[in-house]
């Protein structure tokens, strides 16, 4: 008789395990194996078929090094409200084709209230931002109007998700 997979086991809700090999991912995604088994308590081909079943159900979708953006030369980050005509859907659609792949833009989210979008954006500086906005912004196309705002300073960043909600217990 064959194992039981490690979803047949758990189902699909996650255990104290899981939520902890997250917390610790999201805190350094360069440990190795042996060090994320040693800091959740599990030996280490469990925590590695969790981590495989994590990653398999999408509850991890990738590994990256946080670079700071600033040291690289990227100085302003910009939020710009982008008001998309919506009486056509396929125009919309090109548009979210043509923003996802200006490397420029580092996230884009569809919003509530005035706007269709937010752009998070990145230049390495005033200049820069503004030649980038006539050669490309101004571009985009099926865009009504937008609204730009500048970073003043950074108060909180990064990518580490809460997970209080998601319990410990199990």
């Amino acid at each position: 008789m064959a194992p039981a997979s490690t979803t047949e086991v758990r189902g699909a809700a996650l255990d104290r395990y899981d939520v902890a090999i997250l917390h610790e991912l999201q805190a350094d995604a360069r440990l190795s194996n042996a060090e994320l088994a040693a800091r959740i308590g599990l030996s280490a081909a469990p925590t590695w078929r969790r981590v495989k079943w994590l990653e398999e159900q999408g509850y991890i979708t990738g590994y990256r090094a946080e670079i700071d953006r600033r040291r690289i030369g990227l100085g302003v980050l910009a939020f710009v409200r982008v008001d998309a005509e919506r009486n056509n859907a396929e125009a919309t659609r090109a548009l979210e084709e043509t923003i996802r792949a200006l490397p420029e833009v580092m996230a884009c989210h569809y919003i509530s209230g005035a706007g269709t979008f937010e752009l998070h954006v990145v230049a390495t500086d005033l200049d820069a931002f503004s030649r980038w906005t006539m050669s490309t912004l101004f571009k985009l196309p099926n865009v009504k109007d937008l609204h730009t705002s500048f970073s003043l300073g950074e108060v909180k960043a990064g990518s580490a998700l809460p997970l209080e909600h998601l319990g410990r217990g199990g």
